[in-house]
């Protein structure tokens, strides 16, 4: 399906049908735990909708945006491992895990991604932008060239992460000091 636009559809009640969506936007739609599975989206927008508990197995994103969305538990590491090219923007992703995935430059801006799983992930010159990193866990996490200074709540572990010319602000330090008890005022 090419060029089509979604508007206020639930999809929790009709399901999106199994195939490839290009160059489609989906408008304030329902997809919440649906089942995205082996669905292919190429050059789509999400805005202001629900993707909360969907499936993704063998789902492709493919230079996909998300603004305004609401992705609450997502599994994108069960996404095809080379298909997963995204951004996402004012969204929220708390309790989303992108396991071992390659998100090199992956923009995340003004989004909130309390305990987001990024363990195993390359992040190279990733930023986060003005992302709230609420006990997101990041180890053995390839974190060079990343930008957090605008980032805030991370607890980053410099000896169990790749951090060589990440950039942190001066007050987003106490996040890499935190495992050593250090109080810095």
């Amino acid at each position: 399906m090419q060029d089509q636009t979604f508007d206020r559809i639930d999809f929790t009640r009709t399901p999106l049908a199994k195939e490839a969506y290009e160059y489609c936007t989906f408008n304030q739609c329902d997809l919440s735990n649906c089942d995205l599975s082996t669905i292919k989206f190429v050059e789509c927008e999400f805005k202001s909708c629900n993707l909360s508990m969907a499936e993704l197995k063998n789902a492709a994103f493919r230079d996909v945006k998300f603004r305004d969305c609401k992705m609450l538990g997502l599994k994108f590491e069960t996404c095809q491992a080379l298909a997963v090219l995204v951004s996402f923007e004012n969204c929220i992703l708390n309790h989303s895990s992108f396991h071992h995935l390659k998100l090199k430059k992956t923009p995340f801006k003004n989004s909130q991604l309390h305990e987001a799983d990024f363990t195993g992930c390359d992040l190279t010159a990733i930023v986060f932008d003005h992302c709230d990193l609420s006990r997101a866990i990041f180890n053995n996490t390839i974190l060079e060239k990343a930008d957090f200074r605008t980032a805030y709540n991370y607890s980053i572990d410099p000896e169990n992460n790749r951090l060589r010319k990440a950039r942190f602000s001066l007050q987003g330090v106490v996040g890499l000091l935190e495992k050593y008890g250090v109080e810095v005022e």
